[in-house]
């Protein structure tokens, strides 16, 4: 079946529904279809408007009474790591990221429901089956690569890959100005490892050897103890209504 695009995409809302955030608020989501052949460029444009993307739907907040998602980009070129960050990078430095085509596999199936049934089991992809699985990696219209994370192995130096057991997973998207961490996951028994800073450590590591200027994170929920970590990554710019700013902490104002 083929698709076609429109010149101007169409967008819809979504009826209310709780916030799975903030306690007490309602959220509502503004999304179209990232279809055909100009779905790449289009995923440029939404992203750097505040959209992510999950499967072939390019979707952001469009809450009416509260604004605190912010769309969360790192400024790769000066990026420095923190003291911690470095000890991070070392600690997994046995570890080799290895990108892949966006194709799903028992074991990374395996490794994504062990992360929701320790990480997240009451969240709201906790009840997702293998077949939901494979429609996140899988159905997509943009150039999206799965990285996978394994320890070194004996060959390691002649493949560039890594060997064993499978400890952490990254989806993820290449776009013109950087890379877009869609989603990801690891070996929740790996706690003391820190994988999900190291991933978006290594992101920001490729993303300058590709000369990408940009690692999208999402959304910052200001007030939500599960999204601070991301405003540890600095410097970086944060979208508001005068476009993006850099964002300055509130200890440093």
């Amino acid at each position: 079946m083929t698709h076609h695009t429109t010149q101007s995409p169409q967008f819809f809302l979504t009826a209310p529904s709780a916030c799975p955030y903030l306690e007490g608020q309602q959220e509502r989501k503004v999304f179209t279809h990232l279809l055909g052949d100009r779905a790449p460029e289009l995923n440029d444009l939404l992203t750097q408007g505040g959209f992510r993307r999950s499967q072939n739907i390019a979707y952001r907040p469009a809450c009416e009474t509260c604004r605190a998602c912010v769309s969360v980009r790192i400024l790769v070129d000066e990026f420095k790591p923190t003291r911690n960050m470095k000890r991070v990078l070392s600690r997994n430095s046995d570890l080799i990221g290895t990108a892949k085509a966006p194709e799903t596999s028992t074991e990374q199936y395996s490794l994504f429901r062990a992360y929701l049934d320790r990480r997240h089991k009451s969240g709201g992809m906790s009840d997702m089956s293998v077949f939901d699985y494979s429609m996140m990696i899988e159905d997509t219209h943009v150039d999206t690569t799965v990285i996978e994370y394994r320890r070194r192995g004996p060959d390691s130096f002649i493949t560039g890959e890594g060997d064993g057991e499978l400890i952490a997973v990254a989806l993820t998207d290449r776009m013109s100005d950087g890379l877009s961490m869609v989603y990801s996951f690891y070996n929740p028994e790996m706690e003391d490892r820190s994988l999900g800073t190291f991933m978006i450590l290594d992101h920001i590591n490729r993303a300058r050897s590709a000369g990408l200027p940009h690692i999208y994170l999402g959304y910052w929920v200001n007030g939500s103890p599960k999204m601070s970590y991301k405003v540890r990554f600095e410097p970086q710019e944060h979208l508001g209504p005068r476009g993006w700013d850099r964002f300055v902490p509130e200890n440093t104002r």
